[in-house]
């Protein structure tokens, strides 16, 4: 298990279950033709890296589900399913492992 912090910060977040924190990646400033985009033009994109893991998903037998993604690993994720929290203005999403879509190898 780990849990999601910056060196400065004084909050600890540890998902629940067979929850996740993502830091989102940062969206592009040129579109590949060159032109550069303002804040507002900009789509958020799906896709981060996991900064946490919870402890997996409570099973019918009492045992813990194992997740099948790692702090680490970056994740295609859907758009709609992240909830955003903000720790010391540094910008997470929490998801459960099943609004995750891939891992980017």
């Amino acid at each position: 298990m780990a849990t999601a912090t910056k060196k400065k910060s004084k909050v600890a977040l540890q998902p629940l279950g067979d929850k996740v924190v993502v830091s989102r990646d940062e969206s592009e400033d040129i579109t590949a033709g060159g032109i550069v985009l303002p804040d507002s033009a900009k789509d958020k994109p799906s896709r981060g890296t996991i900064v946490a893991i919870g402890t997996g998903k409570l099973l019918d037998d009492g045992s813990r589900g194992e997740l099948q993604v790692k702090v680490g690993d970056r994740v295609l994720f859907t758009s709609y399913a992240p909830e955003t929290i903000t720790v010391d203005d540094d910008e997470y999403l929490l998801m459960s492992e099943s609004d995750i879509l891939a891992v980017i190898e």
